[in-house]
């Protein structure tokens, strides 16, 4: 695997790596222009170590000077982890609002057997959108883990963080 797509594959590499100028990428092996949680780890110790003015340290790292505030509240908030990208995409399973999981339930309830495949059928068919199969049993799992390992009385806790929990 090369550098290149490893640092494409972890969200990491530099949108513009011809735009670094600093002479540390430069001339040292070990720093590489390509990947920007590297520049912008630099950038913010030029400023805070070296001194150098914002404008100049993201400038010469091919960098704006919002990015450079938004990278030093990042590492400032959780280390060098801030800087890493943050995961694209929706967060949670933002179609499974309540009216879906009561029609799961429903659906669960009448047939307790039901086919993960065969339930994002039902849901596409009523509400008009597409649901992946591991999204549901996933959801599922996460929401009823939550409710049983909390000791609910309406509920088996026999399935406590378990793949399937009907």
């Amino acid at each position: 695997m090369s550098r290149h797509w490893a640092l494409a594959e972890a969200g990491t590499l530099h949108p513009d790596p011809e735009r670094v100028s600093d002479e540390l990428f430069g001339n040292n092996p070990f720093f590489d222009p390509r990947d920007v949680l590297q520049v912008k780890y630099e950038m913010l110790r030029r400023v805070r170590v070296d001194g150098h003015p914002v404008t100049q340290a993201a400038a010469s790292c091919g960098l704006s000077r919002p990015t450079y505030y938004e990278a030093r509240k990042a590492f400032e908030r959780n280390g060098l982890v801030g800087l890493l990208p943050e995961k694209k995409g929706p967060k949670r399973a933002h179609k499974l609002t309540a009216e879906v999981w009561a029609f799961i339930d429903v659906q669960l309830r009448a047939e307790p057997g039901l086919a993960w495949s065969d339930l994002a059928d039902r849901v596409g068919e009523t509400f008009g959108f597409d649901v992946h199969p591991k999204s549901l049993a996933r959801a599922r799992a996460r929401a009823t883990s939550k409710k049983t390992c909390r000791g609910e009385p309406e509920r088996d806790n026999s399935s406590c963080g378990t793949e399937r929990a009907l």
